[in-house]
């Protein structure tokens, strides 16, 4: 009987298609991938209202969800944290073979928060929730995925980072021309050197303090973004800042300089060291083509 992996994914967004296109790889099945990620993309664009359906939530529910298909993909419907909370379709779960092993692919909220309970034994998440979550804070910040595990308390829990993707856009230090003085390189070091207002997400104080290390922002004073600013404007009022870029051209127009790409914000594979076995490890070494955390940033 074949044996079959169950494992945590993301229900929607870039992490999602991230590990679509991993498995389609090792599956052969990219036709599926595409199918998922096209009929969620468009279930986006419904929920922020780009696109007007024809039918229903419950038919286009009923319509993806194809159950009388072996190895169709099932859909669910969840409540979407916009205004109004609109019903938006997300991914559930389907079934691929893989090297000889049925992997079932499971939609959670967090995926990270399922292998901390011990739902599953491997899982893909943000690598942001690992450093928001439980690596610890030191003097020195961290700068590479694989210097992570070397920061998990394994009385704290039994998940470590594997693998990336390479779905990567960066943690960057932006700030505005005026603050730098003349041949200043934006990097840590100047954080370090640097007295003032840093902003940042409020979500991401503690990946900050992890990434830049607890020395570096001894005298930073974090402030964050109002509910109804781009995170540029107020990173070019407060004249410092940390955010997501891909390209950086959105921190141009506000004038910002960009500086040191501080940490990827990547699509990590993970295990419950706990809950792995033979399967997991073969489907672990697939994925990851047998390198476990040498990753090169």
């Amino acid at each position: 009987m074949t044996e079959t992996v169950r494992v945590a994914v993301p229900r929607k967004g870039r992490p999602l298609e991230a590990v679509l296109e991993r498995l389609a790889d090792a599956a052969g099945a990219e036709a599926l991938a595409d199918d998922i990620s096209s009929t969620l993309r468009y279930e986006k664009a419904v929920t922020k209202g780009k696109k007007r359906p024809e039918r229903g939530v419950y038919d286009r529910l009923a319509a993806y969800s194809d159950l009388d298909s072996p190895g169709a993909p099932e859909y669910t419907l969840l409540r979407d944290d916009r205004a109004g909370m609109p019903r938006r379709i997300v991914f559930d779960s389907v079934t691929l073979s893989v090297d000889g092993l049925d992997v079932q692919l499971v939609g959670r909220e967090e995926p990270f928060r399922a292998l901390r309970t011990h739902e599953f034994g491997l899982g893909f998440d943000s690598a942001d929730l690992v450093l928001e979550e439980v690596v610890s804070l030191h003097e020195d910040g961290l700068d590479s995925l694989a210097d992570v595990n070397a920061r998990i308390d394994p009385r704290d829990t039994d998940v470590r980072v594997v693998s990336g993707l390479g779905d990567t856009v960066y943690h960057t230090l932006l700030a505005t021309p005026d603050i730098l003085p003349p041949g200043a390189e934006l990097d840590r070091s100047f954080v370090a050197d640097y007295e003032g207002p840093l902003c940042i997400s409020p979500r991401y104080e503690r990946l900050v303090e992890a990434v830049l290390g607890t020395r570096a922002i001894e005298d930073v004073s974090f402030v964050y973004p109002s509910p109804e600013a781009e995170e540029e404007a107020a990173i070019a009022d407060a004249g410092l800042g940390v955010y997501l870029t891909m390209t950086g051209s959105t921190a141009r127009e506000h004038g910002l300089v960009l500086g040191d790409h501080l940490f990827p914000s990547e699509t990590v594979l993970m295990e419950n060291v706990a809950e792995t076995g033979r399967a997991s490890d073969r489907l672990k070494s697939v994925l990851t083509g047998g390198v476990e955390t040498a990753i090169e940033l």
